[in-house]
């Protein structure tokens, strides 16, 4: 009788994922898998490739998700970590974050230029870093991920995601003023 009761709780847990509401998912994930994307390959429509194959190979393979094992954005990231991987793989070519265009900014032409500047620096500071440190802050800030869910996807231990974020910010902020600035501070 005990056997069947542990069965039934085991049973219960299992999620099947064609009965996850994956409208909502869809919804609530989205720009959050578009935002890894966009800091990995760029704004535009590379980014919306592969946020749209990651939703596709999810869909595909619903029925191996479980949610006893991870929950489903752990396992969505998952699936787009693989397609970011498959992608360099296939084109071997960086394209780079500044030809993101910008959206309309209430700001004043003068701030315009400054922000398009520190985004320009930005992006060749983080082109320089290591595949590793440049995957895991796009998770981290692109993807607003936390380092347990960071870790499950990467395989990486928590403690040494936060030791690695930490780090990669480090290095960021001390190469930020070691150029120019434009005599602002600026908190990465």
């Amino acid at each position: 009788m005990r056997a069947q009761g542990s069965v039934l709780k085991w049973l219960i847990q299992v999620t099947p994922a064609t009965e996850v509401d994956w409208d909502t998912l869809y919804r609530e994930q989205l720009p959050r898998v578009y935002n890894f994307f966009r800091y990995r390959v760029g704004d535009g429509p590379m980014a919306e490739d592969l946020t749209a194959m990651t939703f596709e190979k999810a869909w595909r393979a619903r029925h191996r998700y479980r949610c006893d094992l991870a929950a489903f954005s752990t396992w969505l990231f998952t699936i787009a970590r693989n397609v970011a991987t498959d992608h360099f793989r296939q084109c071997r070519e960086i394209v780079p974050l500044e030809e993101a265009p910008e959206k309309s900014d209430p700001r004043t032409p003068e701030d315009a230029v400054l922000r398009d500047l520190d985004f320009k620096r930005l992006s060749e500071l983080l082109a320089k870093m290591p595949d590793r440190e440049r995957e895991l802050l796009s998770l981290k800030y692109a993807a607003d991920l936390n380092n347990r869910t960071i870790a499950s996807i990467t395989g990486l231990s928590e403690s040494n995601v936060g030791t690695i974020l930490y780090r990669a910010i480090q290095s960021l902020r001390a190469q930020w003023k070691g150029g120019p600035n434009h005599g602002r501070p600026v908190s990465l």
